[in-house]
C-alpha cells in the first residue's frame, strides 16, 4: 500500500485494502487473546500473594470468559479451506407435503436469520417464493461477514421436523422436510466465464404472500444457464437491473461450486468412509412431539432446548460438525 501509484488502479487497491483488513482482524484477535492470557497470569499471581478470596473469584470469572474466547478462536482456526472466509449464499427449499413443509421452510429461514443476528452477520433475502396458504416454497439468502460460508456449510442437507400440525384440525403428528444448500459467494478475481449467449433471461412481476403484487413492473429476473442447466432468480429489489446483478452473483457462485464438484469427483469417489453431504441426505431432526429434542445425525450432538435451536442457537451443532470434519481430513 505504500508503493507509489497504489491508487492508480482503484479496484485492485480496494481489494488489497479488504485483504489487509481481514488479516489485521486476525492479528488483532490473536494479540488481544495473548494480552488477556498475560493479564490473567498476573491476576493469578496477585491473588496467590495477597490470598484474597475476592481476587480468586475474579480469576475464575476471567478464566471462564477467556476459555470461551479461545474456544471461538480454535473454531475459526479450523476454517482453513479456500472459501471458508467468504460470504455465503443459502437456498432453502420445502420438501413434499405442501403447506406443512412450506411452513417448516419458513421456520428454517427464521432460524438462520436469527443465527446471523446473534453473530453479527448481515442476512439479505435475494429471492422468496411464497406458499399458497402459508410458509415459503423457497428462499435465497446472502449472508455477509467473515467466515459466513465456513460456518454455514455445516447446514447443507435435509432438515426434518416432527410436530403436531397447526394446519391439521385433527391435531395429528406430521413429519416435514426441507433442504438447505450453501454456496460460497465467489470473489471477483475468480475467473468464471458466463457468456451472454448461454443465458436465457426471463423477467416477471414479483409477488408476495397470497399472490399480492409487490411491484407494478416486471422487475423480477430469472436466469437460466443453458450449458449447466442451472436456474437462479431474484426479486428482492424493485429495480430489474439490481435483481439481474444479484442473480448473476448467485449464478457465478453456483457455477464455481459446480466446477469444483466436477474437479473433486474422482477424489470423493475414493473417500468411501467419509460421510457425504449432498442433496437428499438427512442431517438433523427437530422433534417437538411426543418429546422435544434437536439431534444432529452426523455428530450425534443433541439439544433438549429445541426452541433455542429454532431461535438460532446453532453453535454446538456447527462446532461439532467442523471438529468432526477436521479430524476426518487429518485422518485421511
Amino acid at each position: 500500500m505504500a508503493e507509489p501509484g497504489f491508487w492508480n488502479d482503484n479496484e485492485t487497491a480496494q481489494k488489497i485494502q479488504q485483504k489487509r483488513s481481514q488479516l489485521q482482524r486476525t492479528v488483532t484477535a490473536w494479540n488481544d487473546l495473548n494480552k488477556e492470557c498475560e493479564d490473567l497470569g498476573a491476576l493469578i499471581e496477585l491473588a496467590e500473594e495477597e490470598e484474597d478470596e475476592s481476587l480468586a473469584a475474579e480469576v475464575e470469572s476471567t478464566e471462564t470468559a477467556l476459555k470461551e474466547k479461545v474456544q471461538q478462536a480454535e473454531l475459526k482456526a479450523m476454517l482453513s479451506e479456500d472459501n471458508d472466509f467468504n460470504n455465503a449464499i443459502m437456498t432453502i427449499n420445502s420438501g413434499a407435503g405442501g403447506t406443512e413443509s412450506q411452513d417448516w421452510a419458513q421456520m428454517l429461514l427464521r432460524m438462520y436469520t436469527r443465527w446471523a443476528e446473534r453473530h453479527g452477520y448481515k442476512a439479505e433475502i435475494l429471492d422468496m417464493q411464497y406458499g399458497e396458504e402459508a410458509g415459503i416454497k423457497s428462499a435465497t439468502v446472502n449472508f455477509s461477514g467473515d467466515y459466513a460460508y465456513g460456518y454455514l456449510k455445516a447446514e447443507i442437507g435435509v432438515h426434518r421436523l416432527v410436530r403436531i400440525s397447526p394446519f391439521d384440525s385433527n391435531k395429528r403428528r406430521h413429519t416435514s422436510f426441507a433442504s438447505v444448500f450453501v454456496y460460497p459467494e465467489v470473489e471477483d478475481e475468480i475467473d468464471i466465464e458466463i457468456k451472454e449467449e448461454d443465458l436465457k433471461i426471463d423477467v416477471y412481476r414479483a409477488s408476495g404472500p397470497g399472490g399480492q403484487g409487490v411491484n407494478t413492473t416486471d422487475s423480477a429476473v430469472r436466469l437460466t444457464h443453458a450449458p449447466s442447466g442451472i436456474t437462479v432468480q431474484c426479486q428482492n429489489e424493485r429495480s430489474q437491473f439490481k435483481n439481474k446483478a444479484s442473480a448473476l452473483k448467485v449464478l457465478k457462485s453456483r457455477l464455481y461450486e459446480f466446477e469444483m464438484e466436477k474437479q473433486d469427483e474422482e477424489k470423493r469417489s475414493l473417500e468411501k468412509q467419509k460421510k457425504k453431504i449432498e442433496w437428499g441426505s438427512q442431517i438433523r431432526s427437530y422433534v417437538l412431539h411426543p418429546y422435544r429434542m434437536a439431534k444432529d445425525l452426523r455428530t450425534n450432538v443433541e439439544m433438549g432446548n429445541v426452541d433455542a435451536v429454532l431461535d438460532g442457537d446453532l453453535g454446538s451443532f456447527i462446532e461439532a460438525f467442523l471438529m468432526q470434519s477436521k479430524i476426518q481430513s487429518v485422518g485421511e
